[in-house]
């Protein structure tokens, strides 16, 4: 995880949450993008 750039990071969790992977899996990214302060960097889906 801490060898992901950014943006991938990112891509990641919108993947995993569009294949519908496992929460555990999902929150594990999450965690990850808090501790690198990307959330604004997140689009808000409506």
């Amino acid at each position: 995880m801490h060898t992901l750039s950014d943006e991938l990071l990112i891509e990641s969790y919108y993947k995993a949450i569009e294949l519908k992977l496992s929460k555990d899996f999902i929150k594990m990214i999450e965690k990850e993008i808090k501790r690198r302060s990307l959330f604004n960097k997140l689009q808000i889906s409506s």
